[in-house]
């Protein structure tokens, strides 16, 4: 009786003990105006504490004795944090300022240093992770489509997805994930389907000529994929997909982040049957082919202190393609990144990074389990870049590049090689002059083994006056001709042989950018409008001299005059505290030839994006309903003869419209589903042809997704 009258004192004595440690954390949560922001949800960053306001913006926390971060969020407002000492904290007011426009996303690529959207330099589009998860995205060709107005994906040869941005193909769109290189191409074109979106922050894209600092390829844009890394102390998140013709999507991503190591380990498979799409009129049937993939990511960020992180990224991309019973087509990509990023003092910073990404293609033939590989592309890069903050708010960049290029083709002669080796070196100054100017010069020299130097110059000028920002800028864009480019010698499916050029040289253009933008509290307008002017562009033409035993005449790379290129978008954001939002964009295209040459480009002359939703938020369950459209116009232009003998046959493309309609909840912001319903007006095209969109009509979708650490987190 006494051990358990003594156990029983020790036990209150813990219980009181254990009690008197905690304090009561309590506050309230207003907006900017000073109104509640009622269900604003509040965490302890690291730890394992978290609660919801009520309707009147006021919460309340039981901690341990301590120090913490005290973080609130809610959607459509900036995350605000606040340092506490449990012994003082009592009536805490967190403050959240409204950003119901994204006015506050954080933006890199146009300047390769921090920006918020509102304050950069170089017109910049950010896709932000909230918008990705909403579209209920597998790839980055899903997320494009739906945000950009301008732009197409078709079918080239052979069914391989092609992209059309502002009157340029694949090869003037240059893609990057975290600002590197991907190795491998199809057809002229990144092979979108490995970029899938399962652990993508953000997107940021830039409009027009971008080579003063990203080099050859970035002549028409630039899309930057901005990985996310672990911010929980762990997560784990678990997600399933069901669509049309059998099409799922399968994975999660497991992530910690415990005192000064940091990982995200993501794994994706998804795969859609075959099926036939049959034109609307007449018996038309093409057979669209099914594939399956694997996706496996993993980022691993070490600080060794707080004024220098490692960061370590691996990846691996499986695919394959149901080209038909006997033949499957394969890629795999594989690839390997270290980046050390260092602050020396306040004012200067140094990243070094070293990329190897390695992109193969095969042909699996099922009967005797055999796999041929016939494509190889290598790229090993090494990257370093050093950024100075000088007292009178300028500032200077100075960074290079050196990479090895590997490419084994069966569209070389003998299934042969090639290498081709580039450097480059580049600066850039920008100078805030007032609270009203901003200027930005800069220039980069590149070197191809292969071929010859390049200098790119670039100059943008920024004016803010209260609410507006006016943006102008010049820049150079050029692309050096491929290995492919320079020594293609290719059998066309027994049609006719296409030919490389080792003579070629680089393509070049003269970007003129000038955009105004008006952005007030819920509010944004932005009216850019290009002026882009081609020289030397490179492109194949019907060559009747080579004659073969396939044709007579044969298809060869050259350098062409070139074009112009006029464009203008438009965008209107608008967004409310009550939960209503819309965003309708709208661009203009058109093509001016050099003298004596044809319209041959097949953008559409206009195009707009459309999404208007619902969003609302109580104290366990939010909710978001969202329509979601695209409309292109017909296009006419010129293209080749049957015979590919003459390239002045007119033709057109019809204009179309898609439209999609989505409900998303999350329940205890833990569960996440998402019902879509797509092509709501059964758009079906009357003739299918390469740049018709892929749909048989109305499908039905959903997605499930949890968020397995929420279910662990106490709230007090």
């Amino acid at each position: 009786m006494k051990k358990v009258c003594i156990f029983l004192l020790c036990f209150l004595s813990f219980s009181l003990t254990s009690i008197a440690q905690e304090h009561l954390v309590k506050g309230q949560v207003l907006s900017s105006s000073g109104n509640p922001l009622p269900y604003a949800y509040i965490d302890i960053e690291g730890k394992p504490y978290a609660t919801q306001a009520d309707k009147d913006g006021n919460f309340h926390l039981n901690l341990p004795s301590g120090n913490y971060t005290l973080k609130a969020s809610m959607l459509g407002y900036t995350q605000e944090e606040k340092k506490i000492d449990t012994s003082l904290a009592n009536d805490i007011t967190l403050v959240l300022s409204e950003d119901l426009i994204n006015l506050s996303a954080v933006t890199i690529t146009g300047t390769k240093t921090p920006h918020n959207l509102s304050n950069s330099p170089v017109v910049t589009q950010v896709i932000t992770r909230d918008d990705i998860k909403k579209l209920d995205a597998t790839n980055l060709k899903d997320v494009l489509i739906s945000e950009i107005p301008g732009l197409e994906f078709s079918f080239s040869m052979d069914q391989q997805t092609s992209l059309t941005f502002s009157g340029l193909g694949g090869m003037a769109i240059l893609v990057l994930v975290d600002g590197e290189r991907l190795a491998g191409e199809t057809l002229d074109n990144t092979d979108f389907l490995r970029l899938n979106m399962d652990d993508v922050e953000r997107i940021e894209i830039i409009k027009g000529a971008a080579s003063a600092l990203y080099g050859s390829n970035s002549v028409g844009a630039v899309i930057n994929i901005i990985t996310r890394k672990a911010e929980e102390p762990w997560s784990v998140n678990l997600g399933t997909h069901f669509s049309a013709h059998n099409e799922q999507r399968h994975g999660g991503n497991v992530g910690f982040n415990v005192g000064d190591l940091m990982s995200l380990t993501t794994i994706e498979t998804n795969w859609i049957d075959s099926y036939d799409i049959k034109d609307k009129v007449g018996d038309g049937i093409t057979r669209i082919y099914g594939n399956r993939q694997w996706n496996f990511k993993e980022k691993l960020s070490y600080n060794i202190n707080d004024k220098h992180l490692i960061t370590a990224r691996a990846g691996y991309y499986f695919h394959q393609r149901d080209y038909s019973d006997y033949k499957k087509n394969r890629a795999r990509d594989y690839s390997l990144s270290a980046r050390w990023q260092g602050d020396f003092s306040s004012r200067d910073k140094i990243d070094v990074s070293y990329t190897f990404d390695r992109y193969d293609k095969s042909d699996f033939y099922p009967s005797i389990k055999k796999d041929f590989l016939d494509y190889k592309n290598i790229q090993n890069s090494l990257r370093a870049l050093y950024s100075h903050q000088f007292d009178n708010d300028i500032t200077w960049i100075l960074g290079g590049d050196v990479m090895s290029d590997y490419l084994m083709s069966y569209q070389f002669e003998d299934n042969g090689s090639h290498r081709q080796y580039t450097a480059d070196i580049f600066s850039q100054g920008e100078w805030r002059l007032d609270k009203h100017w901003d200027f930005i010069l800069g220039l980069r020299a590149d070197w191809f083994s292969k071929s010859t130097w390049n200098l790119s110059p670039k100059f943008s000028v920024m004016y803010t006056l209260d609410h507006l920002n006016i943006r102008g800028s010049y820049s150079m864009g050029f692309r050096a001709p491929t290995l492919k480019e320079m020594y293609m010698n290719f059998d066309m499916a027994s049609i006719f042989m296409i030919y490389g050029n080792d003579q070629l040289t680089a393509e070049h253009s003269n970007s003129f950018t000038l955009s105004a933008e008006y952005a007030f509290s819920r509010y944004c307008i932005t009216a850019t409008g290009y002026y882009n002017i081609m020289n030397n562009e490179i492109t194949t033409l019907w060559d009747p001299t080579l004659i073969t035993s396939l044709s007579k005449g044969s298809m060869v790379y050259q350098n062409i005059k070139g074009r112009d290129l006029l464009g203008a978008d438009v965008t209107l954001m608008a967004r409310y505290p009550c939960g209503i939002g819309a965003k309708l964009s709208y661009a203009y295209f058109h093509e001016l030839p050099h003298k004596d040459e044809l319209n041959y480009s097949d953008t559409r002359p206009h195009s707009l994006t459309l999404k208007v939703d619902y969003r609302k938020t109580f104290r366990s369950y939010e909710f978001d309903v969202m329509l979601t459209g695209r409309a292109l116009s017909s296009v006419h232009y010129y293209t080749y003869s049957s015979d590919y003998s003459t390239h002045d046959i007119p033709t057109s493309s019809p204009a179309y419209s898609i439209w999609n309609l989505s409900f998303s909840e999350r329940f205890f912001r833990a569960f996440n589903l998402i019902l879509s319903l797509d092509n709501i007006f059964n758009y079906r095209s009357k003739i299918f042809e390469y740049n018709s969109p892929i749909t048989t009509g109305t499908t039905f979708g959903a997605t499930l997704s949890i968020d397995v650490e929420q279910l662990f987190k106490k709230s007090k």
